[in-house]
């Protein structure tokens, strides 16, 4: 009987060995991944899956000792560590720097869920959320936070925060709050007031908030429910886009859609224009959606989930919308595919020299599933002193080293922020530290 259920195993791996053969399971890239960014990327035939490719980079965190690599003429060091996933930062008018830190809202229960969860676990984000910002002080200037402490707690997976008029503005989940700030307060215990409530949880949770160049509006970005809206339109509402909200109305409307993941935004100090990197569709093979960096206007469309890149239709979704393809906007940048772009900053709030005068900096938390994986880097988009992307310009490798000899994640970059000297800050969420990148001829103040 055992010798019989053996061999019906084995019939059943040889199957499913057959299948995923057949599927081209696991998908491995053609092209590198240089071809598949800039302003004019390769962007090749899709080669669909029914199962994903999946190459989860197993979170490890650092050794002792260890630490990232920065480019030539750059230090890192660490500004704080002990943290519990840090995923966003906000430098406060005095230099005191927020720090969320968070994590995904439960998962449900289906089978999609389930398997989403195990693979999240093994890269780091498997553990609760903290629900909680902590501030970081660095009264000394010596480049390390001495003084820290729990700045606000009760809240539900928060992320992005902003100050303004008088208040600060949490993005959680499913909601963005406000609370009374005091400049140099270490800690707030008001109750958080609703400005408007957003579609929570889901698959892409994390929301994010900063003030608009009008001085009277904000900008508040939300993901999609899903990888392609295979879950029907109707969980996708108010999702996939950025919003513009009047905090004083309680007020808000979608500011540009078919952006499937937008997280970092940051206004252009050169046009003072909104700017964003999203994270693009998966299935499709390891060569393509390239992720983005892109200008966003009002009333722009950026396809999803029936197209992307500016019009490449994805025929896996239904129904079809062949009146939006010639509406649908093409980004300015591709940052390569699946390198899970989420942290953005621009050069002026960051300084590390001329090298990096004009142009914005950008935390890819790194690939689960693309062969070889993608990302897992802090890189450096070079602009023209107009505020475009400098023509023919690649990314710049920043901060490397987050996976180690294995390909195991030691850490993983998320937000990017400078501090009041300009240095960058990278929160990273499985080394849960917080990194600073200075330049090397100026030493910390």
């Amino acid at each position: 009987m055992r010798k019989h259920i053996l061999i019906v195993l084995g019939l059943v791996v040889l199957a499913g060995i057959g299948i995923f053969t057949w599927l081209g399971w696991p998908d491995k890239a053609r092209v590198d991944v240089a071809e598949v960014t800039g302003q004019r990327p390769r962007i090749t035939e899709p080669r669909s899956q029914m199962i994903p490719t999946v190459k989860v980079a197993d979170a490890v965190g650092w050794p002792a000792g260890a630490k990232p690599q920065a480019a030539a003429g750059l230090t890192v060091s660490r500004f704080a560590e002990g943290l519990d996933h840090p995923r966003w930062m906000y430098r406060l008018p005095n230099g005191d720097v927020l720090v969320a830190e968070t994590n995904s809202p439960p998962r449900g229960r289906s089978f999609v869920d389930q398997v989403m969860r195990y693979l999240m676990g093994r890269a780091g984000a498997g553990v609760p959320s903290a629900n909680r910002i902590t501030l970081l002080r660095d009264a000394d200037g010596n480049g390390e936070a001495e003084f820290r402490s729990v700045f606000m707690t009760g809240l539900n997976s928060p992320f992005g925060m902003t100050l303004f008029d008088g208040q600060l503005y949490i993005a959680n989940t499913d909601a963005l709050v406000r609370v009374p700030y005091t400049e140099g307060a270490t800690k707030i215990d008001a109750k958080p007031e609703v400005v408007i409530t957003l579609p929570g949880g889901e698959n892409h949770w994390a929301r994010n908030v900063i003030a608009a160049e009008d001085g009277r509006t904000l900008y508040v970005s939300v993901g999609s429910a899903s990888n392609i809206a295979e879950k029907g339109l109707d969980l996708e509402r108010k999702r996939a886009n950025i919003l513009q909200v009047w905090p004083k109305e309680k007020t808000s409307r979608v500011y540009a859609a078919g952006l499937r993941n937008p997280n970092g935004m940051a206004i252009n100090p050169q046009s003072k224009q909104l700017w964003t990197v999203v994270n693009e569709r998966d299935m499709l093979g390891s060569d393509i959606v390239p992720d983005y960096l892109t200008a966003i206007e009002l009333g722009d469309h950026f396809g999803w989930p029936w197209y992307y890149w500016g019009g490449y239709p994805d025929k896996r979704v239904e129904p079809a919308n062949p009146q939006l393809q010639q509406y649908s906007k093409r980004p300015d940048y591709a940052l390569g595919p699946h390198v899970a772009a989420l942290g953005l900053t621009f050069a002026g709030d960051v300084n590390l020299g001329q090298r990096y005068a004009h142009g914005a900096f950008i935390g890819e938390h790194g690939s689960w599933n693309r062969v070889p994986p993608s990302g897992y880097k802090v890189t450096f988009v070079p602009f023209t002193d107009k505020g475009w992307p400098a023509p023919g310009a690649k990314p710049i490798d920043v901060l490397t080293g987050f996976l180690n000899a294995k390909g195991e994640a030691q850490g993983r970059p998320v937000g990017v922020i400078g501090d009041r000297t300009g240095a960058m800050l990278v929160a990273d969420d499985v080394g849960n530290v917080i990194w600073r990148v200075a330049a090397a001829r100026t030493p910390a103040r």
